[in-house]
C-alpha cells in the first residue's frame, strides 16, 4: 500500500522532511533511488542528456562501491547524489545502531548532506538523530511516486501518475533498478518530453539552503 501523491496532513505531520522543493521557476525535481545500477543508470542518463536535464541519485552504498564509474558519471555530468544506506534498509526493521552504522558507511563513498530512506520508512527516533547538529543529513522524501517499482503496474499508468500528479517544485521518484527497469525505461523518456514541451526544466536538488514547497 503506497500514496501516489504524498497528501497535505503527511507533511503537516513530518514538517521537517522535505517533500517539494519551494520555486518561482516552472521546474520539476526528477530523483532515481537504488543505483546505481549497470543499464538502467546509463539510460536514465542518456535520456537526461537529451533534454539538458539535471536529477538527483539517491545512490545505495554497496551499488556505489561495484560501479564506481557510472558512479562518477553521474557526478561529471552535472546530477546532484544523496545518501540511501548501504544495503537498502528498512529503517523500521533495524536497530538505530544497524541504521546509522549504513549511513555512515555510505558517507565514505557519497560526499552529500542529502538523504532519502529506503522505501520512505524512518523511525522518529531516527529522524530525531539527522536533524542534530553534528548529523548534517537533509531528509528529502517526495510530493509524486511514479509507481515504477510495482510490477502490478504498466509503464502506461505510471506515466500517468506523473503526468497527473506533478507541478512545479514536485519532487518525483523513479528507481534505477532492476525491477522498475520495464515501467522506467518506458515512463521517463515520454516525462521528459511532456514537461519540456509545456515549458518546464528540470533540476537537481541543491545539497543546501533547500526550502519546503508550500501547501497548495
Amino acid at each position: 500500500m503506497y500514496l501516489v501523491k504524498t497528501p497535505w496532513w503527511l507533511r503537516a505531520l513530518y514538517p521537517a522532511l522535505i517533500w517539494r522543493i519551494k520555486t518561482k521557476e516552472k521546474a520539476i525535481f526528477l530523483t532515481f533511488d537504488d543505483g546505481p545500477h549497470e543499464t538502467a543508470t546509463r539510460f536514465v542518463l542518456d535520456q537526461l542528456q537529451q533534454y539538458n536535464a539535471k536529477a538527483t541519485f539517491f545512490c545505495i552504498g554497496k551499488n556505489v562501491a561495484a560501479h564506481p564509474d557510472i558512479y562518477k558519471r553521474i557526478l561529471t555530468e552535472g546530477h546532484s547524489v544523496g545518501n540511501h544506506t548501504y544495503n537498502h534498509v528498512n529503517g523500521w526493521k533495524v536497530t538505530d545502531e544497524i541504521y546509522f552504522e549504513e549511513i555512515e558507511k555510505t558517507k565514505q563513498l557519497i560526499n552529500s548532506n542529502l538523504f532519502r530512506p529506503p522505501y520512505g520508512r524512518i523511525k522518529r527516533s531516527q529522524q530525531k538523530k539527522l536533524q542534530t547538529p553534528n548529523s548534517k543529513l537533509q531528509t528529502i522524501m517526495w510530493d509524486v511516486l511514479s509507481g515504477d517499482f510495482d510490477t502490478n503496474l504498466t509503464g502506461e499508468i505510471c506515466l500517468g501518475y506523473v503526468l497527473y500528479h506533478s507541478k512545479p517544485g514536485s519532487i518525483i521518484v523513479f528507481h534505477d533498478s532492476t525491477k522498475a527497469w520495464e515501467r522506467m525505461q518506458y515512463a521517463l523518456p515520454k516525462v521528459l518530453e511532456q514537461f519540456s514541451k509545456e515549458g518546464y526544466v528540470f533540476k537537481g536538488i541543491e545539497q543546501m539552503n533547500i526550502e519546503q514547497g508550500t501547501d497548495e
